[in-house]
């Protein structure tokens, strides 16, 4: 499979298989805000950008993932800019069976995800982003204390997402085993898992590739706000 969808990741689900979840028109797209925060133009014209800042919200966040460097549209700033590596896994690492019980999540877990997610800053996480794809996780007496799942989706891809365990919970495996059932499902659907991360986190990419993920470039996470 070639990976050119990546280098526009955002506009390409929006635009495909997030296309029902879409706000805006041709020249602009972002995600329903109860979804997510990612928006995307079709070009840098001035026509695209200037549709692209009309969906940025009064108060919040716009997310940009670009391969290419992109000017911020007018009325707009950056408030953060950050490299990240883009990697995915055409084949996972052979792995030992996890030692603790994996549990499929569901609506009524989304109160508890979404708080997980709040405490742990995984990445820009909505009230209804579990609704983006299967989400699994690791229950202690009924508590949620780690998960995974999917988010964006483009024809042969999904994005391994939403990984993150409670603070008190770290250093069990629970994010590489979570994430590589995650992966095992994608593969096994006949999709490409795919998965970004801040290039200055040394240790989060080492435990993806040694769970198979491999680096397939960069790309820069850019958050825009209303001047």
């Amino acid at each position: 499979m070639r990976y050119e969808q990546l280098d526009r990741p955002v506009w390409n689900a929006l635009t495909t298989r997030w296309a029902a979840i879409a706000e805006g028109d041709a020249r602009a797209w972002r995600i329903d805000r109860d979804y997510g925060v990612f928006g995307a133009a079709a070009d840098r014209s001035s026509e695209s950008l200037a549709a692209l800042a009309a969906l940025v919200p009064e108060q919040g966040e716009l997310w940009m993932v670009e391969r290419e460097d992109w000017p911020a549209p007018p009325g707009t700033r950056f408030v953060r800019q950050a490299e990240c590596v883009r990697m995915i896994c055409e084949g996972l690492a052979v792995g030992k069976p996890p030692t603790f019980e994996i549990v499929d999540l569901n609506e009524d877990d989304a109160p508890a995800m979404y708080d997980l997610a709040t405490l742990t800053q995984p990445g820009p996480y909505a009230a209804q982003t579990n609704r983006l794809g299967d989400f699994i996780g690791v229950k202690q007496d009924g508590a949620l204390i780690a998960m995974a799942g999917e988010r964006m989706k483009m024809p042969g891809l999904s994005e391994v997402s939403g990984v993150c365990t409670h603070p008190d919970h770290r250093g069990r495996g629970y994010a590489g085993a979570l994430m590589r059932v995650v992966a095992e499902r994608m593969l096994a659907r006949g999709e490409t898992p795919w998965l970004h991360a801040y290039a200055s986190n040394v240790g989060a990419i080492a435990l993806y590739e040694s769970l198979g993920f491999r680096l397939n470039g960069t790309v820069t996470a850019s958050i825009l706000v209303r001047t």
